[in-house]
């Protein structure tokens, strides 16, 4: 159904150069908060990674410029990211001192013979950048350049931060609740099983390639979010952009692993366990509908980061703002978000329900944070209250009648997945469909004519 976007749809494509009062009263009110947000959680996640003897944020962004980088990806995506607000001469400079920058790194630590890998190039010229346009420019170049700066380092500085609170999720959860995914994913047909026996099948090129594309997930993200905020230059900012959707399921998202703790098929029921696996038969053997059901304890190391599929959810919300894309930007949004569906179940990472309950998520956030002149009317009222209701609705299920979803897989299953049909129609009439006045517009030209 989400095939193509409509011309003239609902969401207005373009955000007017002029900010409302309002905007203007309130938005350095958001700036400081969110300053002062981010210097807590990063200390904050500093001082626990310390109790907890773990990698903490600051140390980590302390390494990407001066050490080894723990990500290669995060910092160009960041400076990616941050590239939209300038013109293509600075960006040109900007890239050539980053590369040339990462390039010294590498030959350095080649010489002393560490690991390859990139990444302090771009931190260090986006902290650059930032200090640069801040002191030097002015007016409305200083600030979406400011803009889109301040995205890319929020994208640093919270994958920063999830990193830390993937480490606290372990901690925190001495127990999993896989045994009841597992047995709820009855309903479902245990996709995890019968896809990773697929890909097993189908070679080490397709592993390789649905590999790639679940861990690269962020440079897809960037070159669709690139290609939205094209325009922030000339002053064409869109009112709703994959950033914002984005940052919001990495913030709401992880906080559900605490109260939801599950660790995945290949941890829980595969040889990647390590002696705290439940059972070694991931994925050739499918276990059985329990009788009875209990936490099962594991490691305190391995991140209870399955419930709900953010990869998922991010790959759904990539694929939806490629819609307005060209041809060659519609084509990867489906491309990545097929081989993230495959990847997340074949490589064992997700029960097949974790992805319902990430589709979930995406949709109800989407639909809060799209269009926002429109305001709540009917129709994102629906959409949200539904989006939440399968979200609960399906965790509930897991947690109180995973031993009847085993049992009697048929109705439940047809609940689950009529549920998220029901969801994903009511979306696209919402956001997607073309409106009755779109639909007569021509007609009635037609008729004038």
């Amino acid at each position: 159904m989400l095939v193509d976007d409509v011309q003239g749809g609902s969401t207005s494509a373009i955000e007017p150069r002029g900010d409302g009062l309002g905007g203007r009263r309130w938005r350095p009110v958001l700036l400081w908060g969110a300053g002062v947000a981010a210097v807590i959680a990063l200390v904050g996640g500093e001082l626990m990674a310390a109790q907890i003897g773990a990698l903490g944020p600051l140390t980590s962004l302390v390494r990407d410029f001066g050490g080894t980088p723990k990500s290669a990806t995060t910092p160009w995506a960041g400076f990616g990211l941050a590239l939209a607000g300038l013109r293509m001469r600075e960006r040109m400079v900007a890239v050539a001192a980053a590369v040339g920058i990462d390039a010294m790194f590498v030959a350095v630590r080649a010489l002393e013979g560490r690991g390859f890998t990139v990444g302090n190039g771009p931190t260090i010229v986006l902290t650059a950048l930032a200090v640069i346009v801040a002191l030097r420019w002015d007016n409305e170049r200083r600030r979406t350049a400011l803009r889109t700066i301040g995205f890319g380092v929020l994208l640093i500085l919270a994958t920063k931060v999830s990193e830390i609170w993937l480490d606290i999720t372990a901690w925190a959860c001495p127990t999993v609740l896989d045994p009841y995914v597992q047995a709820a994913d009855h309903a479902l047909g245990n996709p995890s099983w019968l896809v990773g026996q697929a890909l097993d099948a189908a070679g080490p090129i397709a592993l390789g390639v649905v590999r790639w594309v679940y861990f690269e997930l962020p440079v897809a993200a960037i070159v669709v979010a690139f290609w939205q905020l094209r325009g922030v230059t000339r002053g064409a900012w869109p009112r709703h952009y994959l950033v914002r959707t984005f940052l919001t399921l990495g913030l709401v998202g992880p906080l559900f692993y605490v109260v939801f703790p599950v660790v995945g098929p290949v941890l829980a029921y595969g040889s990647w366990g390590h002696g705290f696996e439940i059972a070694d038969v991931w994925p050739n053997v499918v276990p059985d509908a329990p009788a009875a059901l209990a936490p099962w304890r594991f490691d305190a190391i391995t991140p209870r980061n399955c419930m709900p599929s953010l990869h998922t959810a991010w790959a759904l919300s990539l694929f939806i703002h490629s819609r307005r894309g060209p041809w060659w930007l519609r084509w990867g949004g489906a491309f990545w978000l097929v081989c993230t569906l495959v990847a997340t179940l074949g490589l064992g990472a997700h029960y097949g329900i974790d992805l319902v309950v990430g589709a979930a998520l995406c949709l109800t956030v989407e639909s809060v944070l799209r269009d926002p002149d429109r305001g709540w009317d009917r129709g994102r009222v629906r959409v949200v209250a539904l989006g939440a209701g399968v979200f609960a609705g399906v965790l509930l299920c897991i947690r109180f009648l995973a031993i009847p979803m085993a049992t009697h897989p048929l109705p439940f299953g047809v609940v689950v997945i009529g549920s998220l049909v029901a969801l994903v129609a009511t979306f696209y009439v919402t956001w997607f469909a073309p409106s009755r006045q779109d639909i007569e517009r021509p007609v009635a030209q037609l008729v004038d004519r």
